[in-house]
């Protein structure tokens, strides 16, 4: 693991060291954690143009030819 230097205002850390003593973990872990989580839901979040092509038509591939060529 690469140590990391990360800066804190100092309510955060206080709460950190509060959260620390509560879990029985070390701040380090509870950070290390609190970042896991967030990448993971990161990743879960689909790209803003997932159902940019959505028409609202339900049975548009059933009338392809006929929404198509419509004169």
């Amino acid at each position: 693991m690469k140590p990391t230097v990360i800066y804190l205002p100092q309510e955060t850390e206080q709460v950190l060291e509060q959260l620390s003593v509560q879990g029985g973990k070390t701040p380090s872990e509870i950070i290390q954690e609190a970042i896991q989580l967030y990448v993971v839901n990161k990743k879960k979040t689909l790209p803003k143009c997932v159902g940019m092509g959505k028409s609202g038509i339900s049975d548009l591939s059933e009338r392809v030819d006929e929404l198509l060529w419509k004169e």
